[in-house]
C-alpha cells in the first residue's frame, strides 16, 4: 500500500534515491458511459425522463406525439438510475434498460441516455438544471404523462422545474380523467395554453405549459414490471 504523496517503490534505485529516468506512468482517465447526446444552440428538445422497466410502445407513443405537436428536433429519453418516489429494489440494471430503450426507440430523433448516473443526480429537478446550464440556447421541454402530473406536487421543488422549463402533460387513459384536478394543475392553471398553439409552447418563457390529447394508452411500466416480478415469484416457488 502506497501513502497519498508517497512514490512508487518501482521508481526508487537500490539506494532508495527517486529514479527520474523512469517515465512517470500518465493518469488514467476513465471515460464516461453516457453523455449529453448532442444538440445545438436553437434546437427545440423535449426532455422524457423515467425508469423505462421496462419500456413500452407507449412511451414511442409519448414521444411521436410531443415530437410532432409541438415540433421538437429531438426527444431524449432520460433513463434514471431510480425514481426516488418509487421502489426502486426490482429494478433491472441500468444498462440493460437503457440498451432495451435504444431497441424500441427505433427513430433517429429520439436519443437514449443514462446521462443522470453520469452526473451523479436523482431528482428530476438537478438533471434539468443541469441540461439547461450545459446545453445553452437549447429550448428544452420536460414531458411526462398524466399520471405524472397528478403526483407533480411530490416531486422535489416541482415549482422551480415549472419556472425553469416549459411542460408537455401526454394524455394516458385513466389518469387524464383526474389529472386536470391536481395540485399542480390548479396551482398551475393560469399557465396553461390552449392544444392548439402547442407548437409555441418550446419558446414560450416558464412556466408555461400544455395537455396533449391523443394517446390514450395504458399501458405502465410500474404495472409491466409488477407482471415481470409477480411471473418470477411463480417460477422461483416465491424467491426472487
Amino acid at each position: 500500500m502506497i501513502a497519498a504523496g508517497a512514490i512508487p517503490a518501482s521508481r526508487r534505485s537500490p539506494g532508495g534515491s527517486v529514479n527520474s529516468s523512469e517515465p512517470s506512468a500518465a493518469p488514467t482517465m476513465v471515460a464516461p458511459r453516457y453523455r449529453v447526446p448532442p444538440h445545438g444552440a436553437g434546437q427545440r428538445i423535449g426532455l422524457f425522463g423515467g425508469t423505462f422497466d421496462p419500456p413500452h410502445e407507449a412511451h414511442l407513443g409519448a414521444s411521436l406525439l410531443a415530437l410532432k405537436r409541438l415540433r421538437l428536433d429531438r426527444v431524449w429519453w432520460l433513463v434514471t438510475p431510480g425514481n426516488p418516489l418509487k421502489d426502486t429494489s426490482g429494478l433491472a440494471p441500468l444498462d440493460e434498460r437503457v440498451a432495451s430503450a435504444r431497441a424500441l426507440a427505433r427513430d433517429p430523433r429520439i436519443e437514449v441516455t443514462g446521462v443522470e448516473a453520469e452526473i451523479g443526480v436523482r431528482y428530476s429537478y438537478d438533471t434539468i438544471r443541469y441540461l439547461v446550464s450545459h446545453c445553452p440556447g437549447v429550448h428544452f421541454v420536460w414531458i411526462m404523462g398524466a399520471d405524472n402530473l397528478r403526483s407533480f406536487h411530490r416531486w422535489q421543488k416541482w415549482r422551480r422545474i415549472a419556472e425553469t422549463v416549459p411542460i408537455a402533460v401526454v394524455d394516458r387513459l385513466g389518469p387524464s380523467l383526474y389529472a386536470a384536478g391536481s395540485v399542480t394543475a390548479q396551482a398551475l392553471g393560469r399557465h396553461r395554453i390552449r392544444e392548439n398553439a402547442a407548437a409555441s409552447l418550446p419558446g414560450r418563457r416558464p412556466p408555461a405549459w400544455v395537455f396533449l390529447h391523443g394517446l390514450k394508452s395504458p399501458l405502465s411500466s410500474t404495472a409491466l414490471r409488477a407482471v415481470r416480478q409477480s411471473q418470477k415469484r411463480r417460477q422461483t416457488g416465491g424467491r426472487i
